[in-house]
């Protein structure tokens, strides 16, 4: 049997003393099936304007339809705020982006683009929630013409529940188990695409989870992604420069594609605080063409394929299914091209066709790193 979505009418989503939104009128429960499993669709990047991209409905449709799921999230960047591109991917070619002189212009722009994008959404009866990207935030509009925006669509359930004094949009749902009204899961929906501040990091410490298993979804990936990655030889299968050094995912650990080791300080690291709360997984989007998954150190991490079409791909889409049972999780990724997803594989990388590529990647890995490291010494 199909898991239970249920709809009801009410002011609190009372869930082991949880409270959902204090003003809602209408809460959305999920809930886990009668098999004991919760299936989540991550789709990220849209970043599409007033006239959509010819591909992204079909795209979205078809996701939903293969993956069956129970809830959808959009982890950012729903809009383009403004840049020239597009050619090709709609009948606007040369024009991209929802920003304009005046917010009531930019308003109209991502209502616009936002009623295209959520309607195969809302079609499908799927509850859907969205975490803030940095082009979002770019759009020209507030968090409050956010916040409107998102009431106004049924199955939309984003609500502000940090109440942080710069306005990010945090939300945290239970999920609830298949024969009571316990939580068995929950799911932290994070804005940090203007980065993630003190006081969210306060109101995650201090929001009530019950203990249950978690799982983040963010725009932007933190630094913690990072411990997916070891260094390489430049002609290493999967190698890439990256910063002052040559990265691949760490096979032993991590599978998939990736174009960048997200090499940084630990200032935006969430790893404790994941800790604290139980999180057993944090999946994000932002850097469109990397598609990997990774465990460390209890949490398995992914990044997901962007849909914005004016790029190019890969493109695609993850699913994530919780485990009432043993409060587990697993993960897949989808690539989309020519219409159609595909279940990627677990290769840990692109390998190189023959000696000559290898040789050559690797030249170009040793150029880059070179290039870049002579560059950062020319800052001092």
């Amino acid at each position: 049997m199909k898991k239970m979505i249920s709809v009801l009418l009410c002011l609190c989503l009372l869930a082991g003393g949880f409270v959902f939104s204090a003003s809602a009128e209408e809460a959305t429960v999920l809930r886990f099936g009668e098999d004991g499993t919760f299936t989540i669709l991550q789709i990220t990047d849209p970043q599409d304007d007033t006239v959509l991209a010819d591909e992204l409905v079909n795209f979205i449709k078809q996701s939903i339809a293969l993956t069956d799921p129970d809830f959808i999230v959009l982890t950012g960047d729903i809009v383009e705020d403004s840049r020239p591109a597009d050619l090709g991917s709609d009948d606007e070619p040369f024009k991209e982006g929802v920003a304009a002189a005046d917010r009531e212009t930019a308003l109209a722009n991502v209502r616009a683009c936002v009623e295209q994008l959520f309607a195969p959404l809302e079609e499908s009866g799927i509850p859907y929630a969205v975490t803030q990207g940095n082009n979002d935030y770019k759009s020209g509009i507030t968090t409050e013409d956010w916040l409107q925006i998102y009431a106004e669509y049924p199955g939309c359930i984003s609500v502000d529940m940090s109440a942080d004094s710069e306005g990010h949009i945090d939300t945290f749902v239970p999920v609830l188990a298949s024969d009571s009204d316990a939580a068995a899961f929950g799911l932290w929906l994070l804005d940090n695409g203007r980065g993630f501040n003190d006081e969210q990091r306060s109101w995650m410490q201090t929001h009530d989870n019950a203990g249950v298993p978690g799982v983040v979804f963010e725009h932007i990936p933190t630094s913690d992604v990072q411990y997916l990655f070891e260094k390489c030889s430049p002609w290493a299968d999967g190698a890439f420069a990256d910063g002052l050094g040559i990265y691949r995912l760490n096979a032993a650990i991590a599978t998939g594609h990736a174009e960048t080791a997200l090499q940084s300080d630990t200032s935006d690291s969430q790893a404790d605080l994941w800790k604290e709360k139980n999180v057993i997984g944090a999946f994000f989007g932002h850097l469109h063409t990397s598609g990997f998954t990774g465990t460390y150190d209890g949490v398995t991490m992914g990044l997901t394929y962007g849909c914005q079409f004016a790029k190019a791909g890969p493109y695609g889409v993850r699913t994530i299914v919780l485990n009432e049972a043993d409060g587990s999780l697993q993960t897949d990724l989808y690539t989309y091209e020519n219409g159609a997803f595909s279940l990627q594989s677990d290769d840990v990388a692109d390998q190189p066709a023959n000696a000559a590529e290898k040789f050559f990647r690797g030249f170009v890995n040793l150029f880059q790193f070179v290039f870049r490291s002579v560059a950062y010494l020319l800052k001092f």
